[in-house]
């Protein structure tokens, strides 16, 4: 009886530990700001980024193929392309990064449509237009190959020559583990073979958190800085972390923006925010990764500095094609300045 008797009071005061702990945690968590809510402005230098979907420039075959025919119209439509660049220029965007993914296994660039993208740039001669090229690692880009590498430097210079007035171009490769020393040949190629004034942009991985260890989607400190001496502009991918809880996430967003900040070098610095949705992927959960969270973050980061760094430009919102008007209202109350 004895016995009985002593294991039941051990088993009540473990849950009452364990009621405990977890009230104390749970009262700790709704407590914790990791975020910031700022709303004056301070940090929009009008020079934010958006990546756009592949009908604004690219052709009609790649409809086609895509078993996207349907949607041609809306893309070849001048109207529909000069309320794009109003809402963006109205949301202080500057720096516009048209997909023309995937490459092709070769090394070849995605064709664009000649009369859609003249039109384009026409309408967008505000902004930069800085196409996004690049692809999936082992799929559609080869950079260990020497060939792949000449071929694809070769079409993305030719694009440029092509049409002047592209600002640069937009390379994201994924994934690209950090020490990636052929990543750092590829720049250094489009770099020296790039034509005069040209920009080149890279979507750039955070660094390293314990709350997501996976090594192939995020650059250490030496990498980052490798990357940043090789390039005019980081775009970081601060995404993907398939966290569950929006205080952590928040949280993660104020010590990448810091950190990525201090690494940068002399290339400029846009901070990705999620807007996309992605349901049921294990990689994204919306409700925890969006740009409410992301924002808030970001401004805690930016908090930290007594006064802004030379390196940063802004924020990139990945994507154009899932924003929507709920989304532009939070931008431009939670970020966007007023004057």
């Amino acid at each position: 009886m004895y016995s009985i008797n002593f294991k039941l009071e051990r088993c009540i005061v473990f849950i009452i530990v364990i009621v405990f702990l977890a009230t104390a945690l749970f009262l700790t968590y709704n407590l914790w700001n990791p975020g910031k809510k700022i709303i004056d402005g301070s940090h929009d230098l009008k020079s934010n980024g958006i990546w756009l979907q592949h009908g604004w420039i690219g052709d009609n075959e790649w409809f086609r193929r895509n078993n996207k025919e349907k949607l041609i119209p809306s893309f070849r439509n001048i109207q529909h392309i000069r309320e794009l660049a109003s809402m963006l220029k109205k949301h202080h965007i500057k720096d516009v990064f048209p997909h023309l993914c995937p490459t092709w296994p070769d090394g070849t660039i995605q064709a664009i449509d000649e009369q859609q993208t003249m039109l384009f740039l026409k309408e967008f001669s505000e902004f930069r237009v800085i196409p996004w090229v690049g692809g999936v690692a082992g799929v559609q880009v080869f950079i260990e190959n020497q060939k792949w590498r000449e071929t694809f430097v070769r079409s993305v210079c030719a694009l440029l020559n092509t049409y002047p007035q592209l600002a640069g171009i937009h390379l994201n490769i994924e994934p690209c583990r950090s020490g990636n020393k052929t990543f750092l040949l590829l720049l250094q190629q489009i770099r020296r073979a790039l034509p005069d004034g040209k920009l080149l942009s890279v979507a750039a991985y955070p660094p390293p958190t314990l709350w997501h260890p996976f090594p192939d989607v995020h650059w250490d400190k030496e990498y980052f800085i490798e990357v940043s001496k090789s390039t005019d502009q980081v775009v970081v991918m601060m995404y993907d972390t398939a966290l569950h809880f929006g205080k952590v996430y928040q949280y993660i967003m104020a010590s990448w923006t810091k950190e990525v900040l201090l690494w940068s070098k002399k290339a400029s610095v846009l901070l990705g925010v999620p807007t996309y949705d992605d349901e049921g992927v294990g990689y994204h959960t919306p409700k925890v990764e969006n740009i409410d969270n992301a924002l808030l973050g970001i401004h805690a980061g930016l908090a930290s500095f007594k006064s802004l760094p030379a390196s940063y430009k802004g924020v990139a919102l990945y994507c154009e094609w899932e924003m929507d008007l709920s989304e532009w209202c939070y931008f431009r109350e939670n970020f966007l300045s007023v004057q």
